[in-house]
């Protein structure tokens, strides 16, 4: 069974970085293509980023360009989300997902199989 687990989440001024994490539990981890997605209140859960390990390229949203990096520590089965210049509009839950297969479109939460509980992220202005 596979297990996703996001720490990192928290209180933030407007401009300040912060990095999330997700531990994923498995043994084949690093075939594993990885995805963050977020929730506002009121709001559809959205596409942040994504890392496409066959293809060894990571995807973001337009909001997340520039800003974000997705990264991945096969070694300690964890991806990370840093998140620089963080602004109000960025407060939502934030989730991890996961799937062994390639999405036909990674942008898309259903292609996703396993997901975590979700990290608060709040950024007062």
């Amino acid at each position: 069974q596979v297990q996703l687990v996001e720490s990192g989440g928290g209180l933030v001024q407007a401009g300040v970085s912060l990095t999330l994490s997700c531990v994923v539990s498995g043994r084949t981890f690093s075939s594993y293509n990885m995805a963050w997605f977020r929730q506002a209140p009121g709001k559809e859960r959205e596409f942040v980023a994504a890392f496409i390990w066959s293809a060894d390229s990571a995807y973001y949203a337009d909001s997340a360009k520039g800003r974000f990096t997705i990264s991945r520590d096969n070694a300690k089965n964890t991806v990370y989300l840093q998140m620089n210049s963080l602004k109000p509009e960025d407060t939502a839950v934030y989730y991890c997902a996961a799937d062994p297969r390639r999405p036909r479109y990674y942008n898309d939460y259903g292609a996703y199989h396993y997901w975590g509980q979700g990290t608060q992220v709040t950024v007062s202005s």
